[in-house]
């Protein structure tokens, strides 16, 4: 593919969603993943795009009115009713400026859409969107504006088109994104996470299929503790292929945490790098097959930020690119550069473990 069809969104102001330093949720894997792109040769100047500030009426369109309000009071170190609002807990504390950095974060992801619906390129990818557990009223999860949702809404009310979204993430990723569309037969919701029984935040159970005009446009796959590449790839493969030619979309968005890999310290499902790189590829099928190629892809959880999170975004972002996936050793330069923070060595190799 030619460089100039695949954006990469980014700006600083990504690294400003940030809890405090001991907080599982580093936005330190959004820079080490960009790193490893850029000094691999893998990401091209002319591909990274800077998002423009979106409207305030786009958060409307998904939060109410008073929960906005309240981000803007913790932003600015007021205090606000915590178990109405989710904000201000051991999960999701408040911060400085966090309005702030949760609007660039969903202007980031509706910067994708904008890429990929005006025809600019046919993939875009926001590493730093896929905050999939807000709520229209209240923040959870880590995630304080719901960018998927909003990024929906902004295509279903600017273009009228289906939008397929599948969420990849180990932890059940319907329940935001899936409670804003769950009466929508427009919108078509799929997870595939870790069972509830074990795992925040204890939704996404199979018999959870949409209500009104969206029954049977919501699918969840719960997988069971432990559940290993060969397993999570049967069943993502079968099932992602019939919901999508069922649908028929006009655009793909998906979620991309990597809390999956075994090495993830907050779940316990068992995979490896190779699910990061086959889950893309058959995405992007699909994209091209029904889509024509049209495809928003996110980031989302992922708290190994040294050794998973950015060789998994890696191996993404080369599949969205049309490149051919890493093999080999990693950059030295790159390991030469984060071997200084990290508090082991890094792999040497961009090995499928």
């Amino acid at each position: 593919m030619n460089s100039k069809q695949t954006a990469f969104i980014y700006t600083e102001e990504f690294l400003h969603y940030s809890f405090h330093e001991e907080h599982p949720f580093n936005q330190n894997r959004l820079l080490l993943t960009k790193d490893l792109l850029e000094m691999s040769g893998a990401l091209c100047q002319d591909q990274i795009i800077e998002p423009q500030l979106i409207d305030e009426k786009w958060l409307y369109a998904v939060h109410s009115n008073d929960y906005v309000e309240a981000v803007k009071q913790a932003s600015n170190g007021q205090e606000i009713d915590q178990h109405k609002y989710g904000i201000g807990t051991h999960d999701t504390p408040g911060f400085k400026h966090m309005y702030e950095a949760s609007l660039i974060t969903a202007s980031g992801s509706l910067e994708a859409c904008y890429q990929v619906l005006s025809g600019k390129v046919k993939h875009a990818l926001n590493i730093a969107g896929g905050l999939h557990h807000g709520f229209p009223t209240r923040a959870s999860g880590f995630c304080i504006f719901n960018d998927i949702a909003i990024a929906i809404q902004y295509i279903r009310k600017n273009y009228n088109l289906k939008v397929l979204y599948i969420d990849t993430d180990a932890h059940h990723g319907g329940d935001g994104v899936q409670q804003c569309f769950y009466d929508d037969p427009n919108v078509c919701t799929v997870s595939f996470h870790e069972t509830g029984r074990y795992l925040y935040p204890g939704t996404g159970k199979i018999s959870e299929r949409g209500i009104k005009g969206g029954f049977g446009y919501c699918f969840n796959f719960p997988l069971d503790a432990f559940t290993e590449d060969q397993s999570y790839l049967e069943v993502f493969k079968e099932s992602i292929e019939s919901i999508t030619e069922y649908f028929k979309p006009d655009i793909i968005i998906s979620q991309h945490g990597v809390d999956t890999h075994a090495l993830d310290p907050l779940t316990h499902l068992h995979c490896t790098l190779h699910i990061f790189e086959e889950i893309p590829k058959i995405i992007n099928k699909l994209a091209h097959k029904y889509c024509d190629g049209k495809w928003v892809a996110l980031g989302g959880g992922g708290y190994d930020i040294w050794r998973v999170v950015p060789r998994a975004w890696a191996q993404l972002w080369r599949v969205m690119n049309d490149d051919q996936i890493f093999e080999g050793k990693i950059n030295l330069d790159w390991l030469d550069k984060w071997n200084k923070l990290a508090p082991f060595p890094l792999p040497l190799r961009m090995a499928r473990l």
